[in-house]
């Protein structure tokens, strides 16, 4: 693993970016990022707070310069938001300069892990259909990826060991 480039984890909220980027940069010593984590920090108030208060326009903007300050540092393990990847000039850097890696869920996992969680804003309101339509919509976006992992039916060590197994042969 010699590569300086960071690898980023995209995929729809509730996909285990998060989980699944903590545990990858401890098995592959690097340090984790969590972009959404970074933006409710330097905004001091939540993501769901931020859409609230501020709305989605400015939180989308406050994505994507926090996105690309941190894409400009090397050798890290990134989890993007659910919304992130959609961005072209986010989309646009981390395929030109990183691994990019899809977690792709099941539809019916998504929708229990969204409906489980409170803190999601643009599912918080949403109906099933509504979500679902997202879901599609994004999905088309994410295949743009570099990798694809299908995490149905997986544990998540599994999709670690699927992720470093693909990075190592870079």
């Amino acid at each position: 693993m010699n590569s300086k480039k960071n690898l980023v984890l995209l995929g729809m909220m509730g996909s285990g970016k998060s989980t699944v980027g903590n545990l990858l940069s401890k098995r592959i010593k690097l340090d984790f990022i969590d972009i959404d984590n970074v933006i409710e920090y330097e905004a001091s108030m939540s993501i769901f707070k931020i859409f609230e208060v501020k709305g989605e326009d400015y939180f989308r903007d406050l994505e994507e310069k926090t996105t690309n300050k941190i894409l400009k540092t090397k050798n890290r393990v990134i989890s993007l938001g659910g919304g992130a990847f959609i961005n072209k000039n986010i989309r646009k850097e981390i395929l030109s300069n990183h691994f990019s890696f899809w977690l792709n869920c099941d539809e019916k996992v998504l929708l229990e892990r969204i409906r489980i969680n409170k803190k999601r804003p643009l599912a918080h309101k949403s109906t099933d259909e509504e979500i679902k339509k997202l879901i599609k919509e994004r999905n088309r976006i994410y295949a743009k990826a570099q990798f694809k992992i299908n995490c149905d039916k997986q544990t998540k060590s599994e999709i670690v060991d699927k992720i470093i197994n693909i990075y190592e042969t870079y």
